[in-house]
């Protein structure tokens, strides 16, 4: 059961097996009682123009107090009242379909080759997202069950040692442009989101900004194209496997057609997080959760495949679908270790400092082949 709070001071009801009613029923139960149960489980809906638009810092608290609250007893909410208007979305994901149109040997003259740059097409096979940190686990699994999508890699523009790799122009028409101007824009958003962290953990406003100023974040498109359904019936098949993500914060944009699932923490079962229009998924990443001392969840997910057309009397073809992550990171360089309001004598730090570089490079490099 997916339940949206707070659009407006009210609390609504989305259910996951029929998505498209709306029971308008009023829970009185708190967001940690209702994820204790599968029945009852929900992904917070946050207005955050409510924020934006506070003119104290009590209707802000307001505000940072959900954000917080959502990502310390699910990891994840949904965001609306953002900045970002629904064309540029919608323009994003058309200039992501037309770049995967392309030959593939177009997209493979743009192969990515390196963690530490992180730029690049990456094709169908070649990743495998895990929770595993052990390099040989990781490409037994990618060899056993192979992540069924592609996806396209872009970092910020101006870095001073890697360059990101674009298409030429003539072959995809205002694809950089449209990218770089929504990097931008997602970075914006970052920003003002972890303000309101901040706000939450008790921590000046602008506590993180000359942690995150850098703009060290990545862009990811993702395809995932039609398959047969006989193809995903073995043993760890999924479109995307289980993981977490790396850096603070990642935010989703879906297609319709869904398939995102997000572990309920207490019951370790996986519960549909479906498209909601004109909304951002926001999840706390690794990196978070280790700055907040586990304060946070950097919670599980998946992509399993939709409902599939059946083609014949056994066998289905799951359709396409396609979504858009933007990975927010702290600064490369930038020390991640427990912030002052998160731990106690009783509660002391449970991770030795380290930088953003050393901990998204080292998953990087063992995620892919």
């Amino acid at each position: 059961m997916l339940v949206l709070l707070r659009p407006f001071m009210r609390q609504v009801v989305f259910r996951a097996a029929r998505p498209h009613s709306i029971a308008a029923t009023r829970y009185r139960s708190t967001l940690a009682e209702d994820v204790r149960s599968d029945s009852t489980f929900r992904i917070p809906l946050i207005d955050f123009a409510a924020y934006k638009q506070a003119t104290s810092l009590a209707e802000k608290r307001c505000i940072a107090d959900d954000i917080v609250n959502g990502f310390k007893e699910v990891g994840f909410v949904y965001l609306t009242g953002h900045v970002i208007e629904p064309e540029t979305v919608n323009r994003v994901f058309q200039k992501s379909a037309e770049f995967f149109q392309l030959p593939q040997e177009t997209k493979a003259g743009l192969a990515w080759d390196d963690p530490k740059a992180n730029r690049g097409y990456v094709q169908v096979g070649r990743e495998r997202v895990t929770t595993s940190l052990d390099a040989a686990e990781i490409a037994a699994l990618r060899a056993k069950a192979p992540d069924t999508k592609e996806s396209m890699e872009i970092g910020r523009e101006n870095h001073p040692v890697f360059n990101n790799k674009w298409p030429q122009e003539t072959n995809a028409p205002g694809f950089k442009q449209t990218m770089l101007h929504f990097f931008q824009t997602c970075h914006e958003v970052h920003t003002m989101v972890m303000k309101s962290i901040a706000l939450g953990l008790d921590l000046p406003e602008d506590f993180f900004d000359n942690k995150i100023d850098r703009q060290d974040h990545n862009l990811r498109l993702l395809s995932y194209p039609p398959i047969r359904t006989s193809l995903l019936l073995g043993d760890g098949q999924a479109r995307a496997g289980a993981h977490t993500d790396y850096g603070t914060l990642t935010l989703l944009f879906q297609d319709s057609i869904g398939g995102l699932e997000v572990q309920n923490p207490h019951t370790k079962h996986y519960q549909p997080a479906s498209p909601i229009p004109g909304t951002i998924v926001v999840n706390a990443g690794d990196l978070l959760a280790r700055w907040s001392n586990d304060v946070f969840r950097s919670t599980l997910h998946r992509v399993v495949a939709p409902p599939a057309i059946k083609i014949n009397a056994t066998e289905g073809m799951t359709p396409a679908r396609q979504s858009i992550a933007f990975f927010c990171n702290p600064n490369f360089d930038a020390i991640i270790e427990s912030l002052p309001s998160c731990t106690s004598t009783s509660n002391p730090s449970k991770y030795p400092p380290l930088t953003t570089e050393q901990y998204i490079v080292g998953r990087l490099a063992a995620t892919y082949s």
